[in-house]
């Protein structure tokens, strides 16, 4: 199996100015309100903490002010979040896991979404068999997208070794698909949806498909922040399940999409009839079934245990 990297060449955009990277994070006030920072990429699966820094933010009687921070990658967004740049973000759940086995000391608190994973393959490709020989995208190798391709190949009685895996930025896969440099990806929405939308390429599986009730993005705090602010904590965890509960209303997910997102409509509607935002609460069963899956794709010797690394109060 070889690994590549396709130019992943979108800088960092920040909604407010980062700061420079540090051991801790330093908490700071405006407006007598403590400021929480939270990294993201700009994807639906992220859209709970966008609504919520909405909510929050726009509430007079919050303890709280939320500052996004947008990064293009998730390289950057993890040293931001390893190195305490940051106190909280919306991460592919399987890079948390990683950075607490390292040593990073992070909590999960909530899923970021449920389902809304889809394998995306050329028009050309009628089953997973054919995948033999090709090359296929994820968005990186400690993710459950890679895991959701795992799956996808065994049902072709395939292994990653018959196939070519390359590490592509998100944004950058339909473009890929379109000039057969690939032939697959799965990835995080709405570019799954794309590709769809634009008739690039086709759905082969979804994630339900694959890995029922599959865990992918999480929202991950700092645990510095969750002991030196624990009530704050738990106001901001309280805001952000009450946003995913408004998101399960289709229409007003999509209104919110549509202004925090370059996406088309078409490609939005698509992307949020996959995903969905009801009862984000990280469970122990399917935490178990996640480890897993690590495990047995050799990602981790180890995975942290459910009450070291989740929350769920």
């Amino acid at each position: 199996m070889s690994m590549a990297m396709f130019g992943c060449n979108d800088n960092t955009k920040t909604d407010a100015q980062a700061t420079t990277p540090n051991v801790e994070t330093q908490s700071s006030t405006e407006n007598n309100k403590t400021v929480i920072k939270v990294a993201y990429l700009p994807i639906t699966h992220a859209l709970p903490v966008l609504e919520e820094a909405d909510l929050i933010n726009n509430d007079p009687n919050s303890n709280v002010k939320v500052e996004l921070i947008r990064y293009g990658s998730w390289p950057e967004l993890l040293d931001a979040l390893n190195t305490g740049n940051v106190d909280a973000a919306s991460v592919l759940v399987e890079l948390a896991i990683k950075a607490k086995e390292q040593g990073i000391d992070l909590k999960a608190l909530a899923l970021g979404h449920t389902d809304g994973n889809v394998l995306v393959v050329d028009n050309e490709i009628q089953d997973a068999s054919q995948l033999k020989g090709k090359t296929i995208a994820i968005p990186h190798r400690q993710s459950s997208h890679y895991l959701l391709v795992i799956e996808a190949l065994a049902r072709a009685n395939l292994t990653i070794d018959d196939v070519n895996i390359v590490e592509i930025a998100p944004t950058e896969m339909p473009s890929a698909l379109a000039s057969k440099q690939i032939s697959a990806y799965c990835v995080a929405e709405p570019f799954g949806a794309k590709s769809v939308s634009l008739n690039i390429g086709k759905v082969l599986f979804t994630s339900q498909e694959l890995w029922p009730h599959s865990i992918c993005c999480a929202l991950v705090f700092n645990n510095l922040f969750l002991k030196n602010h624990p009530e704050l904590a738990k106001e901001f965890i309280r805001k952000y399940h009450e946003s995913a509960h408004a998101l399960e209303n289709k229409e007003h997910a999509l209104e919110v999409a549509s202004k925090k997102f370059k996406q088309d409509k078409a490609t939005l509607e698509q992307s949020l009839a996959w995903i969905s935002f009801d009862n984000l609460q990280i469970t122990e069963e399917n935490y178990q079934k996640l480890s897993e899956r690590i495990i047995n794709a050799k990602l981790s010797d180890k995975v942290p245990e459910y009450k070291d690394f989740v929350v769920n109060d």
